[in-house]
């Protein structure tokens, strides 16, 4: 009986020890990010996470921040962090879609989810579930880094008044919504942020899509294209938080949650700023710069951008299983949802609408 009291003292004791370790020690993690040093909303949005979990670890998580800058690889962020060279990214799933296209489903579908549905889904219809399985074969983690909202169609040097005009046109759109672009005709291109309004200005693109006012109006891309189109092909665009999963099991629980408590924070103000700011300098667009032009893609353009996304999206679930299951399961959830974003946030929109 002893014995068994010393051991269990002893148990006891090395707890307490590991503990007091563990409150103690501080860990430092290494971030990459796809965007430029201290670019608006994307860069804030880092910035803010690492703050706040700074704050409620009561500065035992420190993470520390390389822009495009200091590791020239903007887009080279899943290779980085999947190596262990960095702990943690931040970035956009779609850009990866050549090594994981199973990835891409989890910034947007065209003709998919606005931003509220998004999140509904990753949190409580089965997304993050999905999402896992994607990267877990990565040794990654994936989290939800932060939405634009709906995105504008893009920045045209010419007016688009048939399918016949995307012809040959050179743009600049990442993702599925290039595969899109791809299948009616354009010639399509992914360019860093860095490299977009050199690439527009030169004339090596006819065209791009970037995000909305809210990051656009600093790029100056209306100082060369006057056309503005509404969007189509992402109704929410959710970047991404990656985390190493070694790094991601050697921290104790209680900053485990403390980080996950500060991305999904960190994530929901980027969709609250990219609104705000969305609107803002929407007005300043329209005040400031009137030759710019807002429009809207002609239906016939409109109806051959949905049959090329439903034709690809037919494809790709047949030829990869897990495919399958995650574009079923975004169409069930719009299924499920939809209705209830008509009857509520639509209804009311149209109801009210004085045409501004």
């Amino acid at each position: 009986m002893t014995r068994l009291l010393k051991g269990a003292a002893l148990a006891l004791l090395l707890t307490v020890a590991t503990s007091l370790v563990h409150a103690e020690k501080t860990y430092t993690l290494k971030l990459a990010e796809t965007w430029g040093p201290n670019y608006p909303i994307l860069g804030d949005t880092t910035r803010s996470m690492a703050a706040m979990a700074k704050i409620m670890s009561n500065g035992r998580l420190d993470i520390r921040i390389d822009s495009s800058n200091k590791h020239k690889a903007p887009f080279g962020i899943f290779d980085m962090v999947k190596a262990g060279q960095y702990d943690m990214g931040h970035t956009a799933s779609y850009y990866y879609k050549g090594k994981i296209p199973n990835a891409m489903y989890f910034t947007t579908v065209p003709f998919g989810m606005i931003a509220p549905e998004q999140y509904a889904w990753f949190y409580y219809g089965g997304g993050m579930e999905l999402m896992q399985k994607v990267y877990e074969p990565h040794g990654l983690l994936s989290f939800p880094g932060g939405n634009t909202g709906n995105q504008m169609g893009g920045w045209f040097r010419k007016e688009i008044n048939s399918l016949e005009d995307l012809q040959g046109l050179k743009m600049r759109t990442p993702g599925f919504a290039g595969e899109v672009m791809s299948e009616v005709g354009v010639a399509v291109t992914n360019i860093p942020p860095a490299e977009l309004f050199t690439a527009l200005e030169r004339g090596t693109i006819d065209a791009l899509e970037w995000v909305g006012p809210a990051l656009d109006l600093s790029m100056g891309f209306h100082q060369i294209a006057n056309y503005y189109y509404s969007g189509w092909q992402e109704p929410a665009a959710e970047v991404q938080f990656l985390v190493n999963q070694k790094t991601w099991d050697s921290l104790p629980e209680d900053l485990q949650e403390i980080l996950r408590v500060a991305m999904r924070t960190a994530a929901y103000d980027m969709y609250a700023q990219s609104m705000h700011l969305n609107g803002q300098n929407w007005s300043t667009m329209k005040e400031n710069y009137p030759n710019v032009q807002a429009k809207t893609f002609p239906p016939e353009v409109i109806d051959a951008l949905r049959a090329a996304t439903e034709k690809l999206l037919a494809e790709a679930a047949e030829s990869n299983p897990l495919a399958q299951e995650i574009i079923s399961s975004q169409a069930n959830y719009i299924k499920a949802i939809r209705p209830w974003t008509n009857i509520s946030d639509k209804a009311y929109l149209n109801s009210i609408s004085t045409g501004n």
